[in-house]
This record gives C-alpha cells, structure tokens and sequence, in this order.
C-alpha cells in the first residue's frame, strides 16, 4: 500500500478548463471514476464522506452526477451503518483520528461492512495515521486505493471558492483576538484549504498580500489585527513550498497570482444596496443560501402550494438576468413573456380571455396546464416572474431607490452631512437596516464624524438600537475610526486635493452609461485591474517571494509605481432610474468563460486568485466574472465566506460582544 497524490484528469491536453470545472471533474472522475475503473466487474459502489466532504460534494455536484458514476449510495461515516459486504465503497474524509477510527471499524475484523476500501482524504495525512492504519493487517488487503485528493475548499460558483470559515471576522479581528487561541486556529485551517486549490488546479501563484498600514509609517504602531494578510500569506506560502517538493505534477516555477487581502479594504461592499438581479434576491428575500420558495396554484383547485427551487447555473434563466440590473432583469423578462405569447397560439388565446391586460404570474402558471409541452419553459418563466416582482415591490413599498441614490451619492462625494441630517429627517418610516446601513456607509467615509460622542445624536435621529449602533462602532474594528482627527476615510483614494469631493469613489469613465444605481464599483475591482496591469503598489501590496521583503511586508526600498490615474472632470449627475440603452455594462451576462469559443480559451493569460479574509460580497463575485471577460484572465474570488449584508451586520455586531458565531444561525 502506498499513499499517491491524485493526478487531476484535467491538467492534461490543450484544452481549457475553468476552476468550476476543474473542482467538479476532479472529484467525480478522479476520484469516483477512477475507483470504478479500478473495479473490473464494475459494480456499484457506496460513497461515504464526513459532514465536511459532504458540503464539498454538494458544491460542485448534483445527486444525478455522482450515481452516473456508480455510486448506488451515498452515507455518513459518523452514523450507523448497514453491512454492505458484497459492494465496495468509496471513503472521501478528512484525514482526522476520529475518521480513520471509523474506517478501520468498518473494514477490519472477519465481517467488514464492505467488500473493498478506496480512501480518498480531502487533505495531507499525517504519519501517524498513516502508521496506525498499516497496522491493522486486517485492513490492508481490502485497500483497493489510498490517495490523497488535497481539495478542501467550497466551489460557491465557476469562479469562486470559500473556506468555511463563518466566524473568521469574530476571531481575526473582535476584541482581544490577540489572547485568542482560535486566532490561528482559524488562519491555519484557512491557509491549508487555499493551498488545496493550486494543488487541484496544478498552479504554483506568485503571492502577494495586502501589507499593514504602519509599514509605510514608521511612527505608526503595527496592531494585531493588521498583520493577518501578512500571516495567512506566510502560512500560505509554506504549504505551496511543501507542494512545490512534494507533489510529482506541480509546477516549480510561478503559473498564477495570488493577492490576499481582508475586509478592512472595502467597508462599504458589504452593506450598500446592489441593485443586480443576485443581490437583490439574496439581500431582500428570506432565501436560505440559494433555495427560494414560493407558491404556485394547486393543480387539484385547493389551496396554493409551496415549492422550493435552487437558483443556480442549472437554470439559464438565471444564469441570464442573475448579474442584470434588476430593471434590466424585469425588462428581459417581459420581453421573453412577449416572445413566448407570440410563437404559442393557445397562449395567445388563454391570454386573450383577458383581453390586454398585464400577464400575471398566476396566468404564466395556469399555462402550464394549457402547454404541457412547454411546462419547463414555462415553470422557469413564471418563477423568475414572481420573483421579480416581489423584488419590484419592495423597492416601491421601502422606498428603496431615494436610500439607494442617496448611498450612491455619498460614495461618490456628490452627497455628505447635510444630506443624510435631510434624509434621517424627512424619511422617518425608511426601515431600521436601511437607515443603518446608510450609516454604516457614512461612517466608512466620515469616521471622524463618530469619534468620541459625536456619531451618537446621528444614530439616535436614526432611533437605531443599540445593538444597531454597536454595528455602526464595530467598523474601527476594521480600520473604521482610528482616533485621528483625519479628513480622508480609511477607504478614500488619494484623490486631486483641488478636487473638493469626499469621496470613496471615483467616477470611472467606462462606466458612463451605467445605471445611476448601479455606479458603486467594489475596491477589490480596482485592485485586481492593477495586478493585471502590472501596477499594484508593492510597499502596499508585498510579493512573499521578493527577497527585499520582510515576514512583516516591510520593503527594504519603495518600488511602487504611481497609481493615481487622471480623475474624472464629469459633473454630477442628476437622480435617473434610466440610462442609455446601448451602455454595455459589463454584467447582462454571464462569464465568459461559459459562451467562450475555443479560439478564445486559447488567448486566456494566466489566472489571478483574491482571497478576501471576513467574507466576500457578491458584488465582488460579480466583479471577478466582469473582469475575467475584460481582461482575459479568469479571476477566482476565493473567501472565508460569502456574506449577504444581514449576515454581514450581524457579524459586525458581535466583534465586541461575548457571543460566539455559532450559536447562530448565519
């Protein structure tokens, strides 16, 4: 028996394969195929996996998938389970004590629960373990494989990843994280499941990290909290080192990027209203991770019926509208009811017993029954049809597009103090988030305006909670208000000093034609443009295989180019819903990467990785699809998580309070 490092199956050949792809073909064909083909009479198998694996799976396959591959059963290695003597089974687990205790249970002895073993562990195993499972002789005869798969991660989407680690802003960056003992727990349980993605993807990054703010100040005082990209960097790096002379088919030389950063670089990404199809279903509906559930009528004539769905990349529709403005998503939408009544004359005719009134949902729904030929399509039409109407609502119903604007207005210095007095004032019924997420963006642009007792009236006339207001206060935490008298946000660029705009912001002049609501860009945007361009300052932004470069990203000399472009001169732009219809924004559809011909995959440079400590946004997500079809790099967002504003706040909340992340429900 010997312990093998799997061969991704899609290293090999010319063609071009995405992370997505890649994350999904390494476990269903290297892992799950290959075990059938080890098996000549090729019988079904049982897949049994931890609660850890199992999420893994379940991110990057469907059910359908993993029987395809002649798995018959899929079980929990922690629970009890029935003799299967005559098949085999495929173990995918974490190489801990307790899993490999379990697995020696099931297959030692005279009447082991199944046939033959093959043991795929998601990440390194020790000696020790390996040494403890060679001692059971009984065991080792029923090993048809033993390897180790190195892929830790969670695939959320084509181009992103998280780690899973919900309570990393708690632990990284709360009150006193310096006494913690999870504190670099979390960083080096995060460290080795980034690793396992250039281990499965077979790429060797060159990384980089976002440097803290007193390596450019020598009077300043480094805090804990900033060092964390530095730290996660360092322990990143010495696990590719170890791949580098450990596993025969990774590369020796630099394939990719990688940039590590925390959230201390955008504030406001987390809470300002994303205006695109995805976010606002996520930030407005009660949706559990990606399942929405709604009511369609009853086929018998009783009472409506709950369904549930997963907006995911199996439905185009989704795939179509989920990064559409959302006025764009319902325009989209209206005109595919239009096409579809116009090529179905028994729609048509059902539509016409209404004569010219507005097709409802209910009506796309009773159509299915008049179209069974088309009830897919139909199903598909009319969800997407509830949905955005529902979103449409709220907007009206909250007022959402006078707090949308004036969050737009604030980021891009066209709005500040009197402003939101103004706001606070005249909309006393706006809802509770929404004039504390205003606030929380205020307070990233102005956080002298909360030093001391001076952000306490602002709140009060907001009649926030104190729970609200520890959100607001919670975001020095993450280099919010730091007790300097400043007139820059921690999160402005360096602007023009001519220029008399506050702004976090700048006005981007590709992006004239964008909806007034949709302006906001996230920084992370910004920063991948200038890695791809060769510009990111390298005082800010340290490289871990530059010499010059201490373990504190301290440079021995400034070798940062300039990276202030010309500001833009436009004027300020007047309040509109509406916008040139032939402005290409960007984000109508999906990445590139999906409706690429092969001649395109051909001319795709080398991948850039982000990871962001603190969780990821979703317009962060978005801006790595809209960057990849820009700059013909496939950019992959990777994340302890991926965080929704209400979970967001929720975290910010308990950065100094005696509640631990688990006992809720994020």
């Amino acid at each position: 028996m010997s312990i093998s490092d799997s061969d991704s199956s899609s290293s090999g050949g010319t063609e071009y394969k995405t992370f997505g792809q890649i994350s999904r073909e390494r476990l269903l064909y290297e892992m799950l195929r290959s075990a059938r083909l080890r098996d000549s009479k090729g019988t079904w198998k049982v897949l049994i996996m931890d609660k850890f694996t199992t999420k893994i799976m379940s991110y990057s396959c469907k059910m359908a998938d993993i029987t395809e591959e002649g798995v018959s059963l899929v079980e929990d290695i922690s629970k009890r389970r029935q003799p299967l003597p005559s098949l085999d089974a495929i173990y995918f687990i974490q190489p801990t004590k307790e899993n490999i205790v379990m697995f020696l249970s099931d297959m030692s002895g005279r009447c082991p629960l199944y046939k033959k073993a093959f043991i795929f562990f998601s990440s390194p195993i020790c000696k020790d373990l390996v040494a403890q499972i060679k001692r059971d002789t009984s065991v080792l005869p029923r090993i048809g494989a033993l390897s180790e798969m190195n892929l830790e991660y969670f695939a959320i989407d084509s181009q992103g990843f998280i780690t899973d680690h919900v309570m990393a802003l708690e632990e990284l960056f709360g009150e006193n994280v310096e006494n913690s003992s999870k504190f670099n727990a979390c960083l080096n349980a995060m460290a080795s499941r980034i690793a396992t993605v250039f281990a499965s993807l077979k790429e060797f990054p060159t990384v980089r990290y976002q440097a803290p703010k007193s390596s450019k100040d020598a009077m300043t005082m480094t805090t804990f909290r900033e060092v964390v990209p530095t730290k996660l960097a360092a322990l990143v790096w010495n696990i590719l080192m170890k791949y580098k002379a450990t596993l025969p088919s990774f590369p020796q030389q630099e394939t990719c990027e990688l940039l590590i950063v925390d959230r201390t670089i955008d504030q406001i990404a987390p809470v300002i209203h994303e205006w695109t199809y995805d976010a606002m279903c996520h930030d407005l509906l009660n949706m559990d991770g990606n399942k929405y559930v709604y009511e369609v009528p009853s086929k018998t004539g009783g009472p409506p019926e709950k369904k549930e769905v997963l907006l995911e990349d199996h439905d185009p529709i989704w795939l179509e509208l989920r990064h559409a403005h959302i006025a764009d998503a319902s325009e989209k939408l209206y005109e595919k009811m239009t096409n579809f009544l116009s090529k179905n004359k028994a729609a048509q005719i059902h539509h016409g017993s209404r004569g010219n009134g507005e097709l409802t949902t209910r009506d796309l729904q009773k159509m299915v029954q008049a179209l069974p030929q088309y009830s897919e399509q139909v199903d598909k039409l009319s969800l997407h049809v509830d949905i955005a109407g529902k979103l449409n609502k709220m907007i009206r119903e909250t007022g959402l597009r006078d707090v949308g604007q004036l969050e737009q207005d604030l980021v891009f210095g066209d709005a500040g103090t009197k402003e939101v007095i103004n706001f606070l004032r005249s909309n006393q019924e706006s809802t509770r988030e929404n004039k504390l997420r205003l606030l929380m963006i205020y307070a990233s642009i102005y956080p002298e305006k909360f030093e001391g007792d001076k952000g306490i009236k602002l709140m009060q006339l907001a009649r926030l909670s104190s729970d609200d207001m520890n959100a607001v206060n919670n975001m020095k935490f993450l280099g919010g208000s730091d007790g300097k008298k400043t007139t820059t946000s921690t999160f402005s660029l360096k602007f023009d000093l001519a220029k008399k705009k506050h702004a976090a912001r700048k006005e981007r002049q590709e992006e004239e034609g964008t909806w007034q609501l949709a302006r906001f860009y996230p920084m992370v945007e910004e920063l991948i443009e200038k890695l791809s361009k060769g510009e990111l300052p390298k005082d800010e932004y340290p490289s871990m295989s530059d010499p010059s470069q201490s373990f504190h990203g301290t440079p021995s000399s400034s070798s940062a180019r300039s990276t202030n472009p010309a500001q833009s001169t436009r004027s300020r732009r007047t309040a509109t819903w509406a916008r040139a219809r032939n402005s290409d924004d960007g984000y109508s559809s999906d990445s590139i990467l999906k409706h690429a011909s092969s001649s395109d995959f051909k001319k795709m440079g080398q991948r850039i990785f982000v990871f962001i400590i603190g969780g990821a946004t979703r317009s962060e997500l978005r801006a790595a699809h809209k960057l990849t079809a820009k700059l013909k790099r496939e950019v992959v967002l990777g994340s302890s998580s991926l965080d929704d504003p209400p979970q967001f706040i929720t975290k910010l909340k308990l950065l100094s309070q005696d509640v631990l992340l688990d006992d809720l429900h994020l």
